[in-house]
């Protein structure tokens, strides 16, 4: 019979473990993850700076209602008529100075260009400062007010010099870049920083992972779940989960990064996404077994252009390429070392409660089932929205 001290500690863990889950699925049907692709440059000794705006129209429609008969579809002609909000919205959003003085903004001619994720507005970028560009100041505000989720994915390039940088419209203050050379070490470090951050936004590749770690603190036996007897026995198991899933997915980022293997975006996130729903319903309808590493390697190899598509969207500078590609490869590790050192030992401590295995195991597989058959409709048929 278990104390009341052990039944307010394992109250405290089912709490900590639904909140970790919920946190992980919260973003997939409440305020989704979303980015803007902001490429600028600034030519070595000018006073000027130029670029692009890449940005989802799905977010634009939030603040700009672009949509505006409401029948679920934005048309060119609906865009168009936005035109001049638009491009006041980004303009007071996204501040450029150099030396301390802030520069004028101009936007160029319209367009649309179809990502991975969904259709985007382009908008070319010109900023005319009054003092030779040599420190830029980029003060990035886009949807600060209306979508938390939201980051922008900064390109920047001087000379022959290519940076990125994750852009947080709540950041307190803008951010500055000394146009010359970072660097192998800054590079790496830059990189290794991206790494982290797409694993952590990139909530399709954690609804993968989690899928395939919710089994691991059971064991099938006569047909049901029973709690394993060991830690050590977990923690094989999901090694052998984490390692094939990282070298699969290395391999192929490597591959497509390097240009040696190229895949078109829709297919590749479609089965991403038919990744997720099947590796959530073998823990409802169990056929793998513990082979489970098998799939995280197979369906790995189709994470990794995932991947590599974030970090196209990033670029990669030349000079540093081998550094860079580390950097992110590693960053990735991290990310996910950082969500089985959350889930691991709370999951072991509840392995033998029924709690686990129906409303987690169970409970929680069924949810991501649907969210990633939703997913899959969006991206495979181009159904946008059903997930908010």
């Amino acid at each position: 019979m278990s104390t009341p001290g052990v039944r307010a500690w394992r109250a405290g863990l089912r709490a900590l473990l639904v909140g970790w889950l919920f946190g992980v699925l919260a973003p997939a049907h409440a305020h989704s993850t979303s980015e803007a692709y902001l490429s600028l440059g600034a030519g070595s000794g000018g006073a000027a700076v130029t670029g692009r705006l890449d940005i989802a129209l799905r977010d634009l429609d939030e603040v700009l209602a672009l949509d505006r008969d409401g029948n679920g579809e934005i048309t060119w002609g609906e865009l168009r008529q936005s035109r001049e909000a638009l491009a006041a919205y980004v303009t007071a959003r996204i501040l450029v100075a150099a030396e301390g003085r802030a520069c004028v903004p101009s936007v160029g001619e319209l367009q649309v260009v179809a990502h991975g994720s969904g259709t985007y507005a382009v908008l070319p970028l010109a900023y005319v400062c009054a003092a030779q560009v040599r420190e830029l100041s980029l003060d990035y505000r886009l949807f600060g007010d209306t979508n938390p989720m939201h980051r922008g994915l900064l390109k920047l390039e001087s000379g022959t010099a290519t940076r990125s940088a994750v852009l947080d419209p709540g950041a307190a203050a803008p951010q500055r870049f000394v146009l010359a050379d970072p660097g192998v070490w800054t590079t790496f470090v830059t990189y290794l920083g991206q790494g982290v951050w797409h694993i952590w936004i990139g909530i399709d590749h954690i609804l993968f992972l989690v899928a395939l770690l919710l089994p691991t603190v059971l064991w099938r036996e006569g047909g049901r779940w029973v709690a394993a007897r060991t830690f050590g026995a977990v923690f094989w198991d999901v090694l052998k989960v984490v390692t094939g899933f990282t070298l699969a997915h290395s391999i192929t980022l490597t591959l497509a990064t390097l240009g040696w293997v190229t895949l078109p975006a829709r297919p590749v996130e479609s089965v991403i996404a038919a990744s997720v729903a099947l590796a959530a319903a073998n823990n409802l309808w169990p056929v793998i077994g513990g082979r489970r590493w098998v799939v995280a390697f197979l369906f790995g190899l189709v994470h990794g252009f995932g991947f590599a598509g974030a970090l196209a969207e990033l670029g990669l500078p030349q000079g540093a390429l081998a550094w860079s590609l580390l950097g992110f490869n590693v960053g990735v590790e991290l990310g996910q070392l950082a969500i089985v050192l959350l889930f691991l030992p709370v999951a072991f401590a509840l392995r033998d409660t029924r709690f686990y295995r129906r409303a987690v195991l169970i409970g929680g597989s069924a949810v991501i089932v649907v969210v990633a058959l939703l997913w899959f409709a969006e991206r495979a048929l181009g159904v946008e929205g059903l997930l908010g």
